[in-house]
């Protein structure tokens, strides 16, 4: 085996071991950098091993997953398998070739053990074609799905380059007319999906794909769902589907009646993440971090970033507001303020909002601050305004007795 075929296994068996959450992700890089840093040659698999971060059982587990796969991708009619690309929690992908056009495809197998239950299948087969009814260039095309010899797979345009989350996770910290650019091109991706009745419901950097030439693609359609499907939204009901550190307030809530807006919320989500370099909301496991979507004030992101514009947190927070009324009732609105602000203007739709809010609050028996160039909501100033006012209040009740007392006197 040459060192590139050996680097690109340890890659691909470390994506697994991750996605499958048996090990961290500061476990993995520890073993990749003590990787470098040995003289003697160590695989991966033999450093996760004497670390003791995985078990022998765990290591064959994934290793027959990939073993399976490859095997049952190269029995795939009109296509041959090239290489693996990666894998997640319920799929490998691997770099192919469509022989009929001659031209490199990615192709996505379910594995074995997934093969044998029907809703994965059905799962999988609706993934396919939710993506076939798309057709965009900022969304990964869809080119064939599926079965031969027992094998699900899904064939789809391979795209060259890499995911946002390579970046995010390597500490990136995107400067605000980067992410506008990459956010923009997302939006038009999702205008075109909810356009012709889809929601994506799974907006994260994992599914954000930037090719060589810098165009973005939005990729996986797994959990998509169409607006009109009655049928699929009622047996979700009170379930959340989606990725917590993403995710919509009412995605998590299970409601049934999600649109568009849950998307621009996770494309918020995905954006603070872009310019301050972490996730909205923070905790130690998925359902504390949920819970904060659904009860938890939003740090300002321009709070963190200090780099940032008024007009770009403000844009985010609207897209992040946890009352659905109260974020850009759709992509095209979206778009005029996130175009807006890359050309040096104001966005004057999530201002708009910042002020109906502040409205709506006040009508509710609720004091909010507004500042012209900058508004947040803000318990702890609110407070303090009822105390002064409680305070000025009892004085000019004194001063006015006073005044009748002298008067009377």
């Amino acid at each position: 085996m040459s060192g590139n075929d050996s680097t690109n296994q340890d890659t691909i068996f470390g994506r697994m071991v991750l996605e499958q959450s048996l090990c961290s992700d500061a476990e993995l890089k520890q073993c990749v950098e003590e990787m470098k840093n040995r003289t003697s040659p160590a695989t991966l698999e033999d450093l996760m091993l004497e670390y003791g971060y995985i078990t022998m059982t765990q290591s064959e587990r994934v290793k027959n997953t990939l073993r399976e796969s490859k095997t049952a991708a190269n029995q795939i009619p009109g296509y041959k398998v090239l290489g693996k690309l990666g894998s997640g929690a319920m799929a490998v992908v691997y770099k192919g070739r469509q022989l009929s056009l001659d031209r490199t495809v990615a192709i996505k197998v379910l594995p074995k053990r997934f093969a044998e239950k029907a809703d994965y299948i059905r799962r999988f087969y609706k993934e396919g074609k939710l993506a076939a009814k798309l057709n965009h260039n900022n969304i990964v095309q869809a080119i064939d799905v599926g079965e031969a010899g027992g094998l699900y797979y899904f064939v789809m345009e391979y795209v060259e380059g890499k995911t946002l989350h390579d970046d995010l996770s390597k500490g990136k910290v995107f400067n605000e007319s980067e992410a506008l650019e990459i956010i923009i091109q997302l939006a038009h991706a999702l205008e075109h999906a909810h356009a012709v009745g889809m929601i994506h419901r799974d907006v994260k950097p994992k599914n954000i794909m930037i090719n060589n030439e810098g165009i973005v693609k939005l990729a996986d359609m797994g959990l998509a769902r169409e607006t009109d499907d009655i049928k699929a939204a009622k047996s979700e009901k009170g379930k959340a589907f989606g990725t917590p550190y993403y995710i919509a307030p009412e995605q998590i809530r299970g409601e049934i009646d999600i649109d568009g807006r849950a998307d621009i919320y996770a494309l918020g989500a995905t954006l603070f993440h872009m310019v301050t370099g972490r996730v909205p909301f923070e905790a130690k496991t998925p359902s504390e971090v949920m819970k904060k979507h659904l009860k938890e004030q939003l740090v300002p992101p321009d709070h963190i970033n200090t780099a940032l514009t008024a007009g770009i947190s403000e844009v985010i927070e609207v897209m992040m507001a946890k009352n659905t009324k109260e974020r850009y009732s759709n992509m095209e609105e979206l778009l005029v303020d996130l175009e807006a602000i890359r050309d040096g203007q104001p966005p004057l739709r999530a201002r708009q909002k910042f002020n109906i809010g502040a409205l709506s609050e006040i009508e509710g028996g609720e004091a909010i601050h507004f500042d012209d160039e900058h508004s947040h909501y803000d318990e702890e100033l609110i407070t303090k305004y009822k105390v002064g006012m409680i305070v000025l209040g009892a004085l000019a009740a004194m001063l006015l007795l006073a005044v009748i007392f002298m008067a009377a006197s």
